[in-house]
């Protein structure tokens, strides 16, 4: 097998093992965060994508939350029962409804997103500006990488 071959592969077996450490990590970190605030993985991720997007219909918050609009009833439900989200009638359409959060669904998205933050300044704090820039790039090229599924 040619060296260069051998390097890729390495390279390649170096990288992946880096991802599933991140992933590890974060999905730990991820999961003590939410944890706290007493919500399932699923219902952070729609508190998340509500907070970001505002009030969107069931069909557009499975579309982002990446699972069927089925699967987002039940999460939309459990949100509404402790109070984080509400189901509303749309204005231009009374067969759908418009989800939107709560003022209680508000503050843990602003909690979450700032222990967000809180992680991305820390993270940040140990690259230089360049490194910022191309940790950018290359996290760009993944998440494109990754919605073509």
């Amino acid at each position: 097998m040619d060296g260069t071959k051998m390097t890729h592969t390495t390279d390649i077996e170096k990288l992946n093992c880096g991802l599933i450490e991140l992933f590890d990590q974060f999905g730990a970190w991820e999961a003590s965060i939410i944890q706290e605030a007493g919500l399932s993985l699923s219902e952070a991720h729609a508190i998340e994508v509500l907070g970001t997007t505002g009030a969107i219909n069931m069909k557009e918050l499975a579309e982002k939350l990446g699972v069927t609009t089925a699967t987002t009833t039940v999460t939309v439900d459990r949100l509404e029962k402790g109070k984080y989200a509400r189901r509303m009638r749309a204005e231009n359409d009374r067969r759908s409804y418009m989800i939107n959060l709560t003022s209680k669904g508000k503050r843990v998205f602003e909690e979450h997103h700032n222990h967000h933050l809180e992680l991305t300044k820390k993270i940040a704090s140990k690259l230089t500006e360049d490194e910022i820039d191309s940790f950018l790039n290359i996290l760009e090229k993944i998440n494109t990488c990754l919605t073509c599924r």
